[in-house]
């Protein structure tokens, strides 16, 4: 007779017609499909019920109620808690690299000598069919050090003898997964991603003397961490593994998540290890939250710095959070990518990124993330001026800090404006990474950035912004519609306005629609090439 946490179900049905990616067999076994059932079928109705309470609280912020942090929560935030031991290959992490499920780019990253990697299967990956299975067959073959890629010169990549540590990242609680349902509903994104990379992989990766180790994105709330925390606990269970073997890292990427983060660490605090600040989701979400708030208006991105006020006391909290609980505490990403050609833009973008490490070092951080091989050694140059041989910084609790709720909606930037160059900007990254995005990539090169669905969420969130609260430019014009309009087809002239069509109707529901879209990517799952 089963045990009371063996899977029961068998009932997933593929929805992937006439597409079947290689390797599809080798991912989705019937055990594998049969563990995915049973995480739906215990987990999905929460997760709904989570997401409609998501719904509730953005009419609340439209009402004028703003956030603070809980009155019902009190006791966690005083009481005086950690978090469980971190594992041995988790202790350092100044140096974190990140980038998609994709064999060349894990490769390169796998080997750089940073210290971990994030494997994406959210914001860095476009969710086809093919990329979300062959990421999955990457993982397992990157767990097993077999994972090789041959390039089209027969250039062959393999993986060194000493890697990186692996991390995970699956898609967000609001995505789901279209090519795979129970009873005519469409799984949790989140729960495949992660179910697929426990299932095949936890006890193997044990049995290398690492573990199964995720980063969780886009939480809004504690309870969305206690969900988490009940699937970790079931699914370790299924493959009787000892609760607390998961570890998992919380991207603090929204503005409501700011204000639980010790709520966050408690709920996980078995299985947790720190939180890092999600600059770029971070920002697309004030923005969305306060949409409707002519008040909270933000200037050009190139203006939103870590620096400013109200960054500065989401970094300020966040380090000092996780140090109270023994977590660690991570920084934000690094997202240039050094030109081969052109040696002034790199000593410009180089200056900027070694002073924004040495910040994030200084403010007490334990590690940062960076996007491209060639920016290991100015971020761990600027983490080992501080930490030297120490493995992070946790002694470092920043008890001086004293943030109150309001300095984290606090918008005002000195001196911000919004630029004709900034509008530019912004209609010209959203229409060629959306563009790139229904292709199938979801990393795209910009103008010496690594740019991936966060930023083209700032992007197009600002658009919507200016256009429908006529923001004035520095110039003293208005931002409108019909200047929108303009510049897009300027735009578009020099993309290629034929090959963009489909693009630059996307785009203008995105900032025209009369309702602010709560992200770009749930209506164009449902355009993605297959």
């Amino acid at each position: 007779m089963p045990s009371a946490h063996s899977p029961q179900t068998s009932n997933v049905t593929i929805e992937s017609g006439a597409v079947k990616p290689r390797h599809m067999d080798q991912v989705l076994t019937t055990e594998a499909l049969r563990f995915l059932g049973d995480l739906h079928l215990k987990f999905n109705g929460r997760r709904l019920d989570l997401l409609a309470a998501r719904e509730q609280r953005q009419k609340q912020l439209r009402q004028g109620i703003l956030p603070d942090f809980l009155a019902s929560t009190k006791n966690v935030r005083e009481d005086s808690w950690q978090v469980a031991p971190t594992p041995k290959d988790l202790l350092d992490r100044r140096v974190e690299i990140t980038g998609p499920a994709e064999a060349k780019m894990m490769i390169n990253a796998l080997n750089c000598g940073a210290k971990a990697f994030m494997c994406d299967f959210e914001d860095s990956l476009a969710p086809t069919w093919s990329n979300i299975i062959q990421g999955q067959v990457n993982v397992q073959e990157a767990v097993r050090r077999t994972l090789s890629f041959t390039n089209e010169n027969g250039k062959e990549y393999l993986l060194k003898d000493d890697i990186a540590t692996l991390l995970v990242r699956p898609r967000g609680w609001h995505l789901s997964e279209k090519h795979l349902s129970y009873q005519g509903e469409r799984l949790s994104a989140s729960l495949v991603d992660f179910g697929l990379t426990f299932f095949h992989n936890a006890k193997e990766q044990l049995a290398r003397g690492t573990g199964p180790y995720f980063y969780l994105p886009k939480m809004e709330s504690h309870l969305e961490a206690r969900l988490w925390n009940d699937v970790f606990n079931y699914a370790q269970d299924v493959l009787s593994l000892p609760r607390g073997t998961i570890k998992a890292t919380v991207l603090i990427e929204t503005i409501l998540a700011a204000y639980e983060m010790d709520e966050i660490l408690y709920e996980l605090r078995y299985h947790i290890t720190g939180l890092n600040a999600g600059r770029w989701d971070y920002i697309f979400s004030i923005i969305k939250k306060f949409s409707a708030d002519k008040g909270r208006d933000l200037p050009d991105r190139t203006q939103v710095a870590m620096s400013v006020p109200f960054m500065r006391a989401y970094c300020d909290l966040l380090v000092q959070t996780c140090h109270k609980r023994n977590a660690h505490a991570m920084g934000g990403m690094a997202a240039f990518i050094p030109s081969r050609k052109d040696a002034a833009v790199n000593e410009v973008a180089l200056s900027k990124v070694k002073a924004d490490k040495e910040r994030e070092a200084g403010l007490g951080f334990d590690g940062t993330w960076i996007a491209h091989p060639d920016l290991i050694d100015v971020a761990q140059t600027a983490f080992n001026t501080v930490l030297g041989s120490r493995p992070n910084q946790k002694d470092q609790m920043r008890s001086e800090v004293r943030i109150k709720g309001s300095a984290l909606i606090d918008l005002n930037i000195p001196g911000g404006t919004v630029t004709r160059a900034g509008v530019q900007s912004n209609i010209n990254v959203a229409l060629q990474y959306i563009e790139q995005w229904l292709q199938g990539n979801g990393a795209v090169a910009l103008h010496h950035l690594m740019e991936d669905a966060a930023t083209a969420e700032i992007a197009r969130a600002q658009l919507w912004q200016w256009v429908h609260h006529r923001s004035v430019m520095d110039d003293g014009h208005n931002v409108t519609a019909e200047l929108y309009q303009e510049m897009r087809d300027h735009e578009l002239g020099k993309l290629g306005v034929a090959a963009m069509r489909r693009t630059s109707e996307i785009l203008d529901h995105l900032v025209l629609d009369t309702e602010f879209a709560e992200f770009l990517t749930i209506p164009a799952y449902e355009m993605l090439d297959t």
